[in-house]
């Protein structure tokens, strides 16, 4: 059951995406103010997908942490692909930092320019931190809710990576408090996985964390990734 449940999903899914990438031209010609509920829209209608056809159950705590309009620096594990959609749902404007290449995707690569998102090519060094921060005060300044994945790559449930510096970085440019997010999205639809699986998928959203530096941020986030994990249980 399993194996037909991954198969018709990511046939639909894949087809969706096809169908929507194509009638987004319109949108990218004429209706640039559009982008985002149409990306939007396609995220949602992926994950009922998602729930309906894979057995999946999201249980989401700590809503309040994110909830209303204005700036917000939301810094989540990442173990799936399902972790860059549900945020397009959980906050009003999302701006994801995201791998520069990703630009390049045909349908898609445009599509997350139009809607805000925020491109960057981490191999530049110094100079993709300036555009970094550059982006963070034009997101800030938007009142946009900033989605960063602060190990860098997708990981797997229980794997711990060092964090890249560049929340820290965001965080004390714009003096904003981070909101740490645990998940264990990757129990269901892993890293590259074909099949998907049945099961309560937890999204942990944390209090924020308002620290000085990186040397106790970074810590801190990481703490705060561990305790959340311990409500999935």
């Amino acid at each position: 059951m399993a194996v037909f449940r991954s198969v018709l999903f990511n046939v639909l899914a894949f087809l969706l995406t096809l169908i929507m990438g194509v009638g987004a031209f319109p949108v990218r010609w004429f209706a640039h103010g559009l982008a985002l509920p149409y990306a939007k829209l396609w995220s949602r209608l992926v994950l009922d997908l998602f729930r309906a056809i894979c057995g999946v159950e999201i249980r989401i705590t700590g809503q309040e942490h994110v909830a209303g309009a204005g700036p917000k620096l939301i810094a989540s594990q990442h173990q799936s692909a399902f972790d860059t959609l549900i945020w397009m749902l959980l906050v009003p404007q999302p701006s994801y930092v995201m791998k520069g290449e990703l630009r390049r995707i045909p349908l898609l690569g445009p599509m997350l320019i139009l809607t805000g998102m925020m491109p960057i090519d981490r191999a530049d060094g110094a100079k993709a931190l300036r555009l970094l921060l550059r982006e963070t005060d034009t997101a800030v300044q938007a009142g946009k809710q900033i989605i960063i994945f602060p190990e860098g790559t997708r990981t797997a449930p229980g794997e711990h990576v060092a964090l890249k510096p560049g929340i820290a970085a965001m965080a004390a440019h714009s003096g904003l408090p981070v909101v740490p997010v645990a998940t264990n999205s990757g129990l269901f639809w892993g890293r590259n996985a074909f099949f998907k699986r049945s099961g309560v998928l937890h999204i942990a959203i944390g209090t924020p964390i308002d620290a000085p530096n990186r040397k106790v941020l970074l810590p801190r986030i990481e703490g705060a990734w561990r305790d959340l994990e311990k409500t999935f249980h």
